[in-house]
């Protein structure tokens, strides 16, 4: 209850039209200036990687073969270095893309990039012409990871995003997706100004989050892609001194392309 009153008191102010316009029409540049005003601190390693997607340490093993790995909102790396520092695999090929030339930049410039194996391009992943990123051909991806990408496209950009995934990915290739789940403790703590749309914010640095359900997610990309899972990840954060109680939500799942 305590959640949907802080979503209501949201709603009593939302972004005025004009702000709105400008948020919507250049999500880039505010990513590009996030990337600009931290690079010394947003590379965070996700220790949680290996236990949470498997699938994407088993391609590293020397003898797995020719495996095409696509990192879609690579930022500064954070899936695709952890990777390529566990691979023993000569075949396998793993590509970022993200849609903030600073991102991709970092990616490119890092002593950890190894072109060998990797591989960093600029691309939108709601392109409503359907291209694809530079050096990635039709139906050529095994695996397409999203960990916190997803959030940041506005709801009308989600079915151009899935059919360019499915462009992309080979028959039976799989998508590995982590993202916010409705009522996240950062949901509930946005103050009045920041609603774009239901559920749909504007962070203080111009960035743009979603937060999703389950129902949502299956509905996205179900229409689509055969669903093997979606789950809800709740950890229960105390702030002993205030006596509150607030969760951290986020949504995972696997979708296979059959």
């Amino acid at each position: 209850m305590e959640a949907e009153e802080k979503i209501s008191k949201q709603k009593e102010a939302p972004v005025n039209d004009f702000d709105k316009k400008l948020y919507m029409d250049e999500p880039a540049k505010y990513w590009d200036k996030f990337y600009r005003n931290n690079k010394d601190n947003f590379f965070k390693d996700r220790k949680w990687l290996k236990i949470e997607f498997p699938e994407l340490y088993e391609a590293t093993k020397a003898e797995s073969g020719p495996v095409n790995i696509l990192e879609v909102g690579c930022g500064a790396g954070n899936t695709l270095f952890p990777v390529l520092k566990s691979n023993e695999n000569p075949d396998l090929k793993i590509t970022g893309v993200d849609f903030s030339p600073r991102a991709v930049e970092i990616v490119k410039t890092s002593e950890n990039f190894d072109t060998k194996n990797a591989h960093a391009a600029v691309w939108d992943l709601a392109d409503p012409e359907g291209k694809l990123p530079e050096g990635v051909e039709e139906q050529s991806i095994d695996i397409v990871v999203m960990i916190f990408v997803f959030s940041a496209l506005s709801p009308d950009q989600w079915t151009q995003a899935v059919k360019n995934l499915q462009n992309l990915l080979k028959p039976g290739g799989h998508i590995l997706f982590r993202d916010y789940g409705r009522y996240d403790l950062t949901q509930l703590r946005f103050k009045g100004g920041r609603l774009l749309d239901e559920n749909f914010y504007i962070r203080g640095d111009g960035t743009r989050v979603y937060f999703f359900t389950e129902e949502e997610l299956q509905q996205i990309f179900g229409s689509v892609f055969r669903t093997i899972k979606i789950g809800t990840d709740r950890r229960l954060m105390v702030n002993r001194q205030r006596k509150l109680k607030m969760y951290r939500i986020w949504l995972q799942a696997h979708f296979s392309n059959d």
